[in-house]
């Protein structure tokens, strides 16, 4: 089994419909992938974002009911060590450095493990000293991390020096030292294309050759106007020109599976931790970040929703394309494993579901009726923290009423790149409701007269958080939510 995760790849990008200037961005092999099997096309992010997604991924839990962006909790077994009772030697490859650095410990449980070095603010080389930014600083998310990424990727000559051409060769190496004759879990988590943007020139000349002003190669995050209009279809550009030379390489992957005579008896998944915006609803990026201040955005389906595709092996495929419409989450990822591995989920305390008889046929019925795609709840109403409930139609944004001592109260997240900041709400802080049958860009929010709708989806919620053993303290907050009396 193999099991690839691009961080912030989009769901659009990965299926053909992120437009930049006229143009599709390309994912030729995801394409290819998609077609050979099964594509969850309602599959949606559970806890949010990199890192507490990861520990969706290999607890099969839904962890943003008790934790947060922290290291992998020492008494929880993983996806590894479950698969070992099995007798499959499992590998990591990784160049996604927060699971890894500060002491996080995301690698546990693995036979092997190697880590890409080199991504955003690993410190990983104190040289060039002389950097030049792309754009001026203040457009930056962040001077000191845009500086450090440059100093660790200043040496790439040819496009095999870039991070995901050195990931997918490691994944290729170990695939033709360990993949044959016996069982085998291979993750290979690519952190591209995941900002800053800076695949080789003619990525990015492929969707906006003619551009010639600042690069801004990681935006601050936030409401978009501080961007020209160029500037924002440029960063577009940058992201797909990233997504597709993620893409190159994952083909790369692949096309040793098959080399090798893989394919016969080797499960390929491969899915995303969330999406960005850039420039949808007036924001880029994926939350907002104002100097030592971290705030939550809504989850709207540029970011909750993300590409899923599971291609069987052949003796188990069906010989065909599947389009499923089940709302799929990250930890029905670990069931699908663990199904395919014979091993009991109940046995581990899995809360996904296997996909297995989706993707076969036999499901006889819905996988689930809502996903729910949120931070981690812990915090209250600190960041302005709010939960996505999505169903077949609706899109419920929900924010808890809060209280005065909530927002006076001072909390720290290390979200999204392990830099500590202070928890705060920035601007409108409400609940949304949209239909997405309807508006699937949710431009209008139509709660006010569907709120009985509202109520409802608010309810089954709550009935979740309580069936997971939701702490009765993170529970409370979200029993009262703004625009539901």
């Amino acid at each position: 089994m193999i099991l690839i995760i691009a961080d912030t790849f989009r769901y659009d990008c990965a299926t053909g419909n992120f437009v930049v200037k006229g143009k599709a961005a390309k994912a030729r092999n995801l394409e290819k992938l998609r077609r050979e099997g099964a594509s969850f096309d309602r599959a949606y992010t559970g806890s949010f974002p990199t890192v507490p997604n990861r520990h969706d991924v290999l607890s099969g839990r839904y962890t943003f009911t008790y934790s947060d962006w922290q290291p992998l909790p020492p008494n929880e077994p993983t996806l590894p060590e479950m698969l070992r009772k099995a007798g499959y030697v499992s590998a990591m490859v990784v160049d996604t450095p927060h699971i890894l650095k500060d002491g996080f410990h995301y690698d546990r449980g693995f036979n092997a493990w190697q880590w890409i070095r080199g991504q955003e603010n690993d410190r990983y080389r104190t040289d060039p000293t002389e950097v030049e930014l792309p754009c001026r600083p203040e457009k930056l998310r962040s001077v000191q991390t845009t500086v450090q990424h440059m100093r660790n990727n200043a040496m790439r000559v040819r496009e095999g020096d870039w991070i995901p051409a050195k990931t997918a060769m490691a994944a290729i190496d170990w695939l033709r030292g360990n993949a044959m004759n016996r069982p085998f879990f291979l993750y290979v988590d690519f952190f591209d294309p995941h900002e800053p943007w800076d695949p080789p020139r003619e990525y990015v000349d492929a969707y906006d050759a003619d551009w010639n002003g600042e690069e801004v190669t990681y935006p601050m995050y936030g409401p978009c106007d501080y961007l020209t209009r160029g500037e924002l279809e440029h960063c577009r550009a940058m992201y797909a020109g990233e997504a597709t030379l993620v893409d190159a390489w994952i083909g790369r992957v692949l096309d040793e599976v098959g080399s090798l005579g893989l394919y016969d008896d080797t499960a390929i998944i491969f899915t995303s931790d969330h999406g960005f915006y850039l420039g949808e609803h007036g924001l880029i990026g994926k939350s907002i970040i104002m100097g030592d201040f971290y705030g939550s955005a809504p989850l709207y389906e540029e970011v909750a929703h993300i590409p899923l595709f599971v291609r069987l092996p052949d003796r188990l495929r069906q010989g065909r394309s599947t389009t499923i419409g089940e709302l799929a989450q990250p930890p029905d990822t670990t069931a699908t494993i663990l199904d395919l591995a014979g091993l009991e989920c109940s046995r581990y305390g899995v809360q996904g579901k296997s996909l297995i008889p989706y993707v076969m046929g036999e499901g006889d019925q819905p996988l689930r009726d809502f996903a729910v795609s949120t931070p981690p709840i812990i915090h209250r109403q600190s960041a302005g923290a709010r939960a996505t409930i999505t169903t077949r139609k609706w899109s419920l944004i929900l924010a808890p009423a809060g209280s005065s001592s909530d927002a006076e109260k001072v909390e720290f997240t290390m979200m999204v790149d392990g830099v500590r900041r202070v928890l705060r709400p920035f601007g409108r802080v409400n609940s949304e409701l949209y239909d997405l049958g309807i508006d699937p860009m949710q431009g209008s929010d139509v709660l006010r007269e569907n709120a009985e709708t509202a109520r409802g989806l608010h309810e089954k919620f709550i009935k979740l958080l309580k069936e997971l053993g939701t702490a009765e303290d993170h529970v409370r907050p979200w029993l009262n939510c703004r625009g539901l009396q």
